[in-house]
């Protein structure tokens, strides 16, 4: 049944913006569901220790059940109040990266409802580093169980229009902050074992982390789908555009190659990837989405650039693919999700 969707917009928190702030807060205290912006993509929050709300995510993304949520939280202390301990390592990292896009994946006590952990003895947890993701935290003085604001399996928001496309009549309401920074979801860590493990890579490189506490393992099961996942974005097609995507890991005449062979087969072919390769092949629709010299870049305009193929009537897209250094890893790690296929030069 389609509901009403508030839609409030908020350039920057300021007095007359309050009354607004509240209002979404009220909404999730009466257990529903409000989508709002962080420094990552846009989120789904709902009361985190309410089984009946969260549920309603579960609902309005069409998303499996069996695929744990992010907690967000507005500082360390409310950290605490959801989680057994929180061990030396997780204290640096918390130091060093919060609020920011890491999740820490720590002990839960038993306080945040079975349906945002998967019926797991963990929690991931994070402060985001947004002023309209924290005042609503304030706001609602709750933790907000929050994945990404988007139809499941479909490119993750970092603009409100993403959000009220995929989500009007579903959800109670949207905070239009603009466009998201990070662009890519954040790195996920679990330190419950003894060596940390990076579960899901993300705007927080592998080689961030180490600086701060050394040793840090990538976890192998990111190219497994057959277990339990123990955080969000590691089991089940992720990201999709509606054409199917093809990556391309080649030089550019092979590139080009590829699109000349599909052309003569009578597909309407679309293109992504940075302006060098746009000045490097021709093709009748090519959409860019930054430059290989700034991976940052790239990771920020990765999601509007998927979902922007959306307005054209492309039959397939040909994607180039990324160093997997820094950032690189990430996005490499979104766009393998995305990906029908993959065709390498030999």
């Amino acid at each position: 049944m389609k509901k009403e969707t508030k839609y409030w917009k908020i350039d920057k928190i300021k007095d007359d913006h309050k009354i607004a702030m509240e209002e979404a807060a009220q909404l999730i205290k009466d257990q529903e569901v409000v989508a709002f912006p962080t420094e990552t993509v846009y989120g789904l929050g709902a009361d985190a220790t309410n089984e009946q709300a969260v549920a309603k995510i579960f609902v309005a993304k069409g998303r499996p059940s069996d695929n744990p949520l992010i907690v967000h939280v507005a500082d360390e202390h409310q950290i605490e109040q959801y989680v057994t301990s929180i061990p030396d390592i997780a204290r640096n990292l918390i130091k060093a990266f919060m609020p920011g896009p890491l999740t820490i994946i720590l002990k839960s006590n038993g306080k945040i409802a079975k349906n945002v952990t998967a019926g797991l003895d963990t929690v991931a947890v994070r402060i985001p580093d947004h002023p309209i993701a924290l005042e609503l935290l304030r706001s609602a003085n709750l933790p907000l169980a929050a994945p990404s604001a988007n139809v499941s399996g479909k490119p993750s928001p970092t603009k409100a229009d993403h959000v009220f496309h995929d989500l009007n009549g579903k959800i109670a309401g949207i905070v239009d902050g603009g466009a998201t920074g990070v662009g890519l979801e954040s790195t996920v860590i679990d330190c419950t074992s003894e060596i940390p493990v990076i579960l899901r890579p993300g705007g927080i490189t592998i080689e961030d982390l180490k600086q701060v506490i050394g040793e840090v393992m990538l976890d192998p099961a990111l190219t497994k789908t057959e277990d339990q996942p123990k955080a969000p974005g590691m089991k089940y097609n992720h990201y999709q555009p509606d054409a199917p995507l093809w990556l391309i890991n080649g030089d550019a005449n092979f590139f080009q190659d590829q699109i000349n062979q599909l052309v003569e087969a009578g597909k309407k072919v679309g293109v992504m990837g940075s302006v060098e390769l746009k000045s490097e092949i021709q093709a009748k629709m090519i959409i860019s989405c930054g430059t290989r010299q700034d991976l940052k870049d790239i990771a920020i305009h990765l999601y509007d650039t998927l979902r922007a193929f959306k307005q054209t009537d492309v039959d397939i897209i040909l994607c180039e693919t990324f160093v997997e250094t820094g950032v690189g890893q990430a996005i490499m790690n979104r766009l393998n999700k995305a990906a029908t296929r993959k065709i390498t030069q030999d």
